[in-house]
């Protein structure tokens, strides 16, 4: 995860130490077929996430398959990943990448493809080598491992179930109009057998003040005497800072997905606090508020957890205040849809949108 502040920019890993599933393989050589199955199953549930958020990885394989504490598969190295921004006006990525042996037989013959379906098929290519312990498709010279990937030309071991082969020898169609989808792979009878459905639900819970801490760079978190408290005054320089072209935080943001908007009202600081709360219980949030700040948590966990949502107050004039509405956690397109429920609830306190604003 990569995260801006107005003045840091933090990349942020997830710690995993369970190393590369290549590594498994190695060590031990083929997997049974259920240890197989379940690995397969995860990578299936990641990538099919992925390609539902616009995000096609390409250069799938067990070297970028890592294992956390608990064995659970985690896909990492997204270096070669494209975005659906880069889709060409024929609907088709362009750019040749990938690791040889994995690679699909459409992305070696340079005429375009479609990244969902060459995904796919390196997912194929990592059952096939889960279940038998060597590549499908290996040869020293470069061209004559090409020609096999485009032909197909493959044969599975004695050992390997019918059922696994089967959903293989579909993956592993050299046609990516014909090669299995996703949602088929999801009904095929040998793959649902034990087969868990991905969950977000959290287990425990996280306190993100530190967090806020270093991106606000803000004296609310140092120890003062008590007072009472207004709304943050902003100052000119501070609303130039938060357009897009100057805050470091939009450089992360599809162009489409934005994680925050603003606001302006004319309304007192204390009534859209107020009308914001009454407007958010409605939608399933709990709400926890600090002066003129408020955080925003739905009980009910969405595809990547519980949506989190940030508000504040800032005072521009005595009669007008901006309001910042920001993603804190969880799914960018839950996000939007929460905030399109808002700002209807909020027709009488908005006054201009952030897009108005940037129109101005």
């Amino acid at each position: 995860m990569v995260m801006g502040s107005k003045t840091k920019i933090f990349i942020v890993l997830e710690f995993i130490t369970g190393g590369e599933l290549f590594d498994k393989i190695v060590n031990h050589g083929r997997m049974h077929e259920k240890e197989a199955r379940k690995y397969f199953q995860q990578l299936i549930n990641v990538v099919d996430y992925c390609h539902s958020r616009g995000v096609y990885h390409r250069d799938l394989k067990p070297e970028n398959l890592l294992l956390d504490a608990s064995g659970n598969l985690k896909v990492s190295d997204f270096g070669l990943s494209a975005l659906s921004q880069q889709v060409r006006d024929d609907g088709l990525l362009h750019t040749s990448c990938g690791t040889p042996n994995y690679v699909a037989p459409e992305v070696l013959n340079d005429h375009g493809y479609d990244g969902t379906t060459a995904d796919l098929w390196s997912c194929g290519v990592i059952l096939f080598v889960l279940l038998a312990g060597y590549l499908p498709f290996d040869d020293s010279n470069l061209m004559n491992l090409y020609k096999k990937i485009s032909a197909a030309e493959f044969s599975c071991p004695p050992w390997m179930s019918f059922g696994a082969m089967k959903l293989i020898t579909r993956i592993l169609d050299p046609n990516p109009m014909t090669r299995i989808t996703i949602p088929e792979i999801l009904e095929d009878e040998w793959f649902k057998k034990d087969y868990k459905p991905p969950v977000f639900d959290e287990k425990k819970d996280a306190n993100l003040d530190d967090v806020e801490a270093v991106f606000k760079d803000s004296e609310e978190y140092h120890v003062t005497e008590k007072k009472e408290e207004q709304p943050t005054p902003m100052n000119a320089f501070e609303l130039i800072s938060m357009s897009r072209g100057l805050n470091l935080g939009n450089l992360f943001d599809e162009q489409e997905f934005k994680r925050e908007t603003r606001f302006t009202s004319k309304c007192p600081a204390n009534e859209i606090i107020s009308k914001i709360e009454e407007a958010v219980k409605p939608l399933g949030f709990d709400v926890h508020k600090k002066n003129y700040k408020m955080r925003l948590e739905n009980v009910k966990a969405g595809r990547k957890g519980n949506l989190n949502v940030a508000t504040e107050v800032f005072q521009v004039a005595p009669s007008l205040h901006m309001v910042e509405v920001r993603k804190a956690k969880g799914d960018t397109l839950e996000f939007h849809k929460f905030y399109k429920n808002l700002s209807t609830s909020l027709e009488d306190v908005v006054w201009k949108t952030e897009e108005d604003m940037q129109n101005r």
